[in-house]
């Protein structure tokens, strides 16, 4: 089963370009970031014609996950259990949920596409919500992988952290002092790792970045990051055979400012067995 993850930055500009790039790289599975509408607005249509379902949750204009799927999928939720809200001046308890985060099942996995808070600056209140966000979730996972220590689990999407010095080229950041690089950011990652959870695509695409902001010619002049990841659990982890960084999606007309990202995990299927593996 070949899953993926792209923060597609805006699903109504790019459909025709995701689509395209889903049957070229025959993925099974893609979650999407930064889908930017509602499910209604979604363009499932085109999706459709070309044998994906569709499961979406936006709220409005910003934000918003998906899922595109050729393999039956169920839905888990629309936010992980404890997942913290947030709005710009709300004063008072339990201020609103964001539409980031979605969870599905498909064939026995777990897959949870994510939007992690972008933190803004780091005495910023989005700061805050961002590192409380991530410490919700590893708690969740934590308890998840506690219940059932076979759990076939994947956290991937945008997590707006660049784990290692390595990972980020971009030197409008500084290390340690900026978003991203901080070190609460990036031990708010590593408990991911603790807990036993694999970045999966480095163990084969060890080096490589996944986004390119659009000014000043960063991406000619490769200053990205690395900041979109495939998280696995060990029981899933240990299925993986090949992965990519698919850094021609940043080039041509109209790319996302984030490239996709693909993990072939091989489950024992027929299917999945036949199809050769890409390196």
């Amino acid at each position: 089963m070949r899953v993926a993850t792209w923060n597609v930055n805006s699903i109504r500009t790019r459909v025709g370009r995701v689509v395209d790039w889903l049957l070229r790289e025959d993925v099974d599975v893609l979650g999407m970031q930064e889908i930017k509408c509602k499910p209604e607005q979604f363009p499932a249509e085109e999706f459709e014609r070309a044998g994906y379902d569709i499961l979406a949750h936006g709220l409005d204009q910003w934000n918003g996950v998906a899922f595109a799927s050729r393999r039956p999928m169920t839905e888990l939720g629309k936010s992980f259990p404890g997942q913290p809200g947030f709005k710009k001046g709300f004063d008072g308890p339990n201020p609103p949920l964001e539409a980031r985060a979605l969870g599905v099942e498909v064939e026995g996995v777990n897959l949870w596409s994510l939007y992690v808070p972008n933190g803004r600056g780091l005495d910023d209140p989005h700061m805050e919500y961002k590192l409380n966000w991530l410490n919700a979730l590893a708690s969740t996972s934590r308890n998840w992988l506690a219940h059932n220590p076979d759990l076939k689990l994947a956290l991937m999407g945008d997590w707006n952290v660049a784990p290692t010095a390595s990972d980020m080229g971009d030197p409008d950041f500084v290390e340690g002092q900026s978003t991203h690089v901080s070190p609460g950011e990036r031990a708010a990652f590593q408990q991911f790792l603790e807990l036993g959870m694999a970045d999966t695509v480095r163990g084969f695409v060890p080096d490589g970045y996944t986004y390119w902001d659009y000014k000043q010619l960063k991406f000619p002049r490769n200053e990205g990051m690395r900041i979109d990841f495939i998280l696995s659990s060990a029981a899933l982890a240990s299925w993986a055979t090949a992965a990519r960084i698919h850094r021609e999606e940043r080039k041509g007309d109209a790319p996302s400012d984030h490239v996709p990202v693909t993990v072939d995990f091989d489950l024992g299927t027929e299917e999945d067995l036949d199809r050769p593996m890409v390196f």
